[in-house]
């Protein structure tokens, strides 16, 4: 989906979303105008594609057999990896310049794009056009697309299965919409969840917790963490992989994931 003539498709550089090609930048960003993301004190500012890729460098590194981590060096606004399993793109980041697409193409290449919560669509459709990829959104997020594009399936549900390896997963808490990714032949067969921050890796690997609004502090309420802690709880995963590079518990995850959540419930009821 190549710009019009004259047009340019600008980048929120707080969150890294990018808008539809227009004359001029959008008065302020959706994403970071909502509660659970912010717009910076020195306020809203815009950048284009080609200034990033003037300024950051890709960021490639292999995670685990079969799974290869893609990130900006210097980070650039939220400053979250995607990752790349099995041709499936998990979360997005603002740059599909030269380097990373040498890697994703080295990594058997891309078909579908599968995105956390809209703090991560990013440059989602500048990859698609790339690579000719399907982005799968769930439906409850619709209206956090500030680019459209025909590439974009929106899936309902609480489930979808991509393959006998991998299966969406709508946890909702942070959005309505809120995925994880379940890669079953990952940690070597023990299974891995691909969590973005709908599942957020805290300062304790061995610990997670959940929020409405992380930059803001806004927790959730219990019953939804209940919720959330009973899906979970279905799953079989050994290991999880956070947004950020080092945010990743490597062993016994599922039960990690489990007791953070009775930690958290246990807190909201004695009111700590």
């Amino acid at each position: 989906m190549a710009e019009e003539p004259g047009l340019t498709a600008f980048v929120c550089t707080t969150c890294g979303t990018q808008y539809a090609p227009s004359d001029d930048p959008p008065d302020g960003c959706a994403i970071c105008l909502d509660e659970r993301q912010y717009v910076g004190a020195e306020g809203q500012h815009w950048t284009t594609l080609a200034q990033i890729a003037s300024e950051h460098d890709g960021r490639v590194e292999p995670q685990e057999p079969g799974l290869l981590g893609l990130g900006l060096v210097p980070a650039f606004a939220i400053g979250q990896r995607a990752l790349l399993v099995d041709r499936l793109l998990w979360d997005c980041v603002p740059l599909s310049g030269d380097e990373l697409v040498k890697a994703v193409e080295a990594g058997g290449g891309l078909e579908t794009i599968a995105i956390s919560h809209p703090h991560y669509y990013t440059t989602m459709v500048e990859w698609a056009d790339r690579f000719d990829a399907c982005i799968l959104l769930h439906e409850a997020d619709r209206q956090w697309v500030m680019r459209p594009s025909p590439n974009i399936e929106f899936w309902s549900g609480d489930r979808l299965h991509l393959s006998d390896d991998l299966e969406l997963i709508r946890l909702g808490g942070h959005f309505a919409g809120g995925t994880v990714c379940l890669w079953r032949a990952g940690a070597a067969g023990e299974g891995a969840l691909l969590s973005g921050d709908i599942i957020q890796v805290v300062a304790d690997r061995d610990w997670v917790s959940f929020m409405w609004s992380y930059p803001n502090l806004i927790p959730l309420p219990p019953q939804e963490i209940a919720r959330i802690r009973a899906e979970v709880e279905s799953l079989r995963f050994g290991r999880l992989y956070g947004a950020w590079w080092d945010r990743v518990v490597e062993s016994d995850a599922r039960a990690k994931v489990l007791r953070s959540a009775d930690r958290y419930l246990d807190a909201a009821t004695k009111g700590r």
